[in-house]
């Protein structure tokens, strides 16, 4: 391995109300998955956070979800496939417009929170996000969640699709992420995170909580930006990448 993408989720915010901190993982991920409108953000956060992508050259996809702002987008809402299909175009569609006055494209669609978790398991609901994005743009790529449904149906479909694993959350022995707020499911030390990342990549094999390691594909590593110990622990990733060898560069071309 020569490079390797970093990501985060950023825009994660409403009106005057922001989380994390935006401008600063910016200057350190290449691709940066930002919200819209379902979970957080709206016209205007989702402006500033593509302008500031912009100006740092960073590689943009839209991180879509159940329209939930009150849970963050992760509680799993009672819908059917009909209707994800039509709130993810709606959403993609939404930061689409607004990154055209910016002049930055989106490139990618990566689900957030229940969303990507349902789509990790259930094909129904995988099927309709891979046919909104198909319809929106046959252009653009799906960012999916290593060894899951999503990915499976997006390649099936002739989806360009890149596979991501997190360096700040647990996985359980079926290759699925431990559910937030169960113990292991958050990964705050950095040395920690480090040295479990780069076993993976040595061996291809991620350790879980609980039971046998699990096989997973990487083309990008995902840093949470909503997290406290966010911007540190990408730095020291990022450090750690470089005194490897290894290029932070984006999965896609800018």
């Amino acid at each position: 391995m020569t490079t390797i993408d970093l990501n985060a989720d950023l825009g994660e915010g409403y009106g005057p109300w922001t989380m994390g901190d935006d401008a600063a993982m910016l200057d350190v991920v290449s691709s940066a998955n930002v919200a819209c409108g379902g979970h957080a953000s709206d016209p205007e956060t989702m402006f500033r956070t593509l302008e500031l992508a912009k100006a740092r050259g960073v590689v943009t996809g839209a991180h879509p979800s159940y329209p939930d702002l009150a849970g963050f987008g992760r509680r799993r809402l009672p819908m059917p496939p009909a209707e994800i299909e039509r709130f993810v175009a709606a959403q993609v569609g939404a930061l689409i417009g607004v990154a055209a006055l910016v002049g930055q494209p989106i490139a990618y669609v990566k689900p957030h929170g229940a969303l990507a978790n349902v789509a990790a398991d259930e094909a129904p609901v995988a099927a309709a996000i891979v046919r909104a994005v198909r319809a929106i743009d046959p252009g653009l790529a799906v960012l999916a969640i290593s060894g899951t449904v999503l990915e499976r149906l997006a390649r099936d479909a002739g989806v360009s699709v890149f596979s991501e694993v997190f360096a700040d959350r647990g996985y359980a022995p079926a290759g699925t992420l431990v559910p937030r707020g169960t113990p292991g499911a958050m990964i705050a030390d950095e040395g920690a995170a480090a040295a479990r990342l780069f076993g993976f990549l040595d061996s291809g094999l991620m350790p879980t909580v609980g039971g046998d390691p699990v096989a997973l594909a990487v083309d990008s590593v995902c840093i949470h930006g909503d997290s406290p110990h966010a911007v540190a622990m990408a730095r020291h990733l990022r450090a750690a990448f470089v005194d490897r060898g290894i290029a932070i560069a984006p999965f896609l071309p800018r």
